[in-house]
This record gives structure tokens, sequence and C-alpha cells, in this order.
């Protein structure tokens, strides 16, 4: 099914034992278009700290008035910490994979290494005070793409002939966790309408521009299907 990112932003988090914070932000690749992390605010329990959890850990997807976590409290307490002003480095990915031991996902031909979906299973035990071995050879040190989507949430649309809107939301896969599509708002603040773009039009994305670059025309831009949000719940 697929799924407003936007609808997703405050949901509560739960853990095994006990609630965690809410739905912060997401993380995804903008190479190929996947969300690799929720950014979790812990509030009041973890004052203060946001904590990253992969789609391994969700294996209800985003059913349910509180999205469950497949792993306890003091699992996501003891995780790598994160710095929110930084982007994240593949060398602290590894540090966060060899952790839970989950398999790389940048190892293989599929979406999530060797797969098309993340596995949503249990981290295998550890004794207290060992980190888990990651699952596979350890990877080549390579600088990952990932961007947060509130910060693209506003970047202007440049089409090939000019910028028209501006992004406003991603259309996400709940199963293999790919964005599908990207919300453009188009027209005037009040009277515009909100368009979607495939992402495999998005030629690239300059951070330094805040601009998202399309293979497409103004025109094409405005003739693109119209996106209406659904109701909470019911998927987009």
């Amino acid at each position: 099914m697929l799924q407003s990112i936007k609808q997703l932003y405050g949901d509560k988090l739960g853990a095994s034992d006990g609630e965690i914070g809410h739905v912060k932000d997401f993380y995804f690749d903008d190479q190929s278009w996947v969300v690799r992390y929720l950014v979790a605010d812990t509030g009041s329990w973890l004052p203060g700290r946001q904590v990253l959890i992969s789609p391994h850990a969700f294996p209800e997807g985003f059913r349910g008035k509180i999205l469950r976590v497949n792993l306890t409290r003091k699992q996501i307490e003891d995780s790598p910490p994160i710095e929110s002003h930084k982007p994240l480095s593949r060398q602290y990915e590894e540090e966060y994979y060899r952790y839970y031991g989950w398999p790389y996902y940048w190892q293989g031909g599929g979406v999530w290494g060797m797969s098309g979906f993340p596995i949503l299973e249990l981290p295998p035990k550890t004794l207290p005070g060992e980190p888990a071995a990651a699952i596979g050879p350890r990877p080549e040190r390579v600088d990952a793409r990932l961007r947060n989507t509130q910060a693209v949430n506003g970047y202007h649309l440049q089409a090939s002939d000019g910028i028209i809107g501006h992004v406003c939301d991603f259309i996400m896969d709940d199963k293999s966790w790919a964005i599908h599509e990207v919300v453009i708002k188009i027209g005037h603040r009040l009277s515009g309408k909100e368009v979607l773009i495939p992402t495999n039009k998005v030629a690239r994305i300059s951070f330094e521009e805040s601009t998202v670059f399309v293979s497409l025309t103004k025109e094409a831009v405005e003739q693109s299907p119209e996106h209406h949000l659904a109701p909470v719940g019911a998927g987009a």
C-alpha cells in the first residue's frame, strides 16, 4: 500500500515494552529513492535525543494507532547516537548495523541488499555489552547519500524550462519503503493543486540550491496526476 510520509509525522512509536516517542523525520537514499531510517523523537524518555530506527524493526508496517517497533527500549537506548545537524555517514551506518546484527542493505543487487524488502525479524541476541556482527562481509567505506524528508520539504521544483512549485510530501510503499512519487504543490498557495511526480523523473537534488531538478517541462508537471491526501489510516 502507498503511504503519505507527511501523514506519519507525529505518530506515536511503541517498543515491545513501552512507548518510545513519536515520528520526527525520515532519512531516504537520494539515489535509489528508498527510506532507510525513521527518526524517532524520544521526548521525555530520552530528553534531547533522537534515535534512528531501521525498517527492519517494523513487523507490522504502519498499521494501528501506535507504530510498533520490534525492539526493546533498552536496545534503542543503547543504539549508536546521531548528531541531527550532520548528514549520516557510511561509517555511522556500519556501526549501527553491527549493533543490531542486520544485513547491510548496500551489499547485493536488491533494494535491501539481497532482497527487495527489509527483513522484518528480531535481531539476533547478543551478550550484554557485546555488539552484534552485521551479516555479510565488511563493506567498503563509501559515503552514504541519505537526506531527511523534512529538510527537502519546501524545495523548489526546477523543470527543464523553469521553476514550478515546491516539494510538499513523498509517497512511499509501506512494504519496501521505496519512495514512488514526490508530491509537488503548484499554483497559488491557496488555490493551487498538488501533483505527483514519479521519482524516475528526478534528475538530481541540489541541497546547496534547495532545488529538485526534473526531466519534465513545466507543462508536463502541470498535467501530472493530481494528488488528494487520503484520510489518515486509509493510505495514499
